[in-house]
């Protein structure tokens, strides 16, 4: 029996954040049905990853609504509303990611459901909370990212760099999910609902907790390395460097002792472990420069043998061949009501 099994949740929210945390509920057993509105859905079902489309509509919308159920209403038609009441009188959970002032205007705000529904949890994501000038504006992951800072962080020194994925969305709707699965447990001791709040602003800056910590103590914004930076509070060798015939990674390691097991005369001379921040860039050119003279897998047998932290850095084409990969069942399929299959990732922990 999976954890959330005859558990409701009715979903009101649509693209990333919320169907995020819904996904959660859903793979751990939930009955989760979308609520989406007429002709058009859930704006997912047509943004298209590089015009991928699956069984018609877009792969980003099955991807994160796989095992959920929809149900189409025009919430603003009261027969459709009173339709939707009826589910949300017995749901257990009950969630969007609208803009604040949304809900309250179509009548599903926590206070209506709570009225007709004392013990329901209530979850909401928002872009930027329900106070404040930002309140009111988009909540979209380019835009958090660019507001928050986290595009100081990623990439060589220079201009800002967004990351590859729509992260701040995801890290909300986990965060979300905490949130809802906290107060479900607390549900069954005390017998009370609860008001789930998360934005994705908050959730911006908690992803960032270790540099915004540093800031605070030290008061310095974070400086990337110009080259092969992978951490800007961290010193060299930290980064990904070029092979002859690909690329690795190499995480913490003492300067010195890599120079002596890749043969490179020139690391010998970086003694001194506060060298490996405060000279990261020429450190780091040496041994960008020396990398490309041997293979990736030359360079890990010498590394892996004496205990430094290094990888070979793998596509998926290639990561997915890999018994290391293939050992933890990561990859499932799903199969719709209409037979339409489609292989995607699993839940990543076990129950």
């Amino acid at each position: 029996m999976k954890p959330l099994e005859d558990y409701l949740v009715v979903d009101f929210s649509q693209f990333l954040s919320g169907p995020s945390a819904g996904l959660r509920l859903a793979d751990l057993g939930a009955r989760v049905i979308k609520i989406e509105r007429p002709e058009t859905g859930d704006i997912c079902r047509h943004l298209y990853t590089s015009n991928v489309i699956m069984n018609g509509e877009s792969s980003v919308f099955h991807a994160i609504n796989r095992n959920k159920e929809s149900f189409t209403a025009d919430l603003k038609n009261e027969a459709d509303k009173l339709t939707v009441w009826e589910l949300v009188k017995k749901a257990d959970v009950v969630m969007h990611n609208y803009r604040p002032g949304v809900m309250e205007r179509l009548g599903f705000d926590y206070e209506s459901v709570k009225a007709v529904n004392p013990n329901v949890i209530y979850g909401e994501i928002s872009g930027y909370g329900n106070v404040g000038p930002w309140k009111d504006k988009p909540g979209q992951d380019l835009l958090l990212q660019s507001l928050t800072g986290l595009t100081w962080l990623t990439g060589n020194a220079g201009g800002p760099v967004p990351m590859g994925l729509s992260i701040i969305d995801m890290l909300a709707g986990t965060h979300l999910a905490q949130g809802i699965l906290a107060c479900l447990v607390r549900r069954t001791i005390k017998n009370e609902g609860a008001l789930v709040q998360v934005s994705m602003l908050e959730s911006a800056y908690d992803l960032q907790f270790e540099a915004v910590t540093t800031y605070y103590y030290d008061g310095k914004l974070p400086e990337r390395s110009e080259k092969n930076n992978a951490h800007a509070y961290l010193g060299a060798p930290y980064g990904v460097y070029k092979t002859a015939n690909g690329y690795m990674a190499l995480a913490m390691g003492s300067i010195p002792q890599l120079g002596q097991l890749l043969q490179c005369d020139d690391l010998l001379a970086y003694t001194d472990v506060a060298q490996a921040f405060h000279q990261r860039d020429e450190i780091k050119a040496i041994l960008a420069a020396h990398l490309q003279t041997g293979t990736t897998e030359s360079w890990l047998n010498v590394l892996l043998a004496a205990d430094i932290w290094c990888a070979e850095v793998l596509s998926w084409d290639i990561l997915m061949q890999q018994e290391g990969f293939k050992a933890l069942n990561m990859i499932q399929e799903v199969t719709m009501t209409d037979g339409y299959s489609y292989r995607t990732t699993a839940l990543p922990y076990p129950y």
